[in-house]
């Protein structure tokens, strides 16, 4: 394996790294002329069934109605004790709004973790959110060779 700079990360590994939830990068697909849209984010993980959640504010001025049906990528990232790691999915999001509460999908959503973090310039209660999930289309891990 010399030279090998990352090798796959097993899904037993993937699912202890990413736990039930922490912080990635949400990007949203725009147009051909446009980067895609990029957003530090908190994400829930269930492992059972490999699903993300998010719960997504949507504060006045905020363009991410525009572009919350566009396919999306999200990464989560970082150092452990036993090297790099990382994530990456693909996919859509599903809005949980419109789901009967006993729905897979909304049930999934109560098992996870997502951490609220204090990034908005009015009081949490005047933001909107929204809640979501992550079924991936594709989902790969990387680790640092050891």
């Amino acid at each position: 394996m010399k030279g090998l700079r990352w090798v796959q990360l097993p899904e037993d590994e993937r699912n202890e790294f990413l736990g039930i939830g922490g912080t990635g990068v949400l990007s949203f697909a725009t147009t051909v002329d446009e980067p895609p849209s990029s957003l530090p984010v908190s994400y829930g993980y269930f492992p059972e069934a490999g699903h993300f959640y998010f719960r997504l504010s949507f504060p006045p001025g905020s363009n991410k109605d525009e572009f919350v049906e566009n396919p999306v990528s999200f990464v989560v990232y970082g150092e452990t004790d036993d090297g790099w790691r990382s994530v990456v999915t693909t996919g859509s999001l599903e809005e949980l709004a419109e789901l009967p509460e006993e729905s897979g999908a909304v049930q999934g959503m109560w098992a996870v973790s997502i951490p609220t973090v204090e990034i908005f310039d009015r009081p949490r209660s005047e933001v909107e959110f929204h809640d979501f999930r992550l079924v991936p289309d594709s989902i790969n891990g990387r680790k640092e060779p050891m």
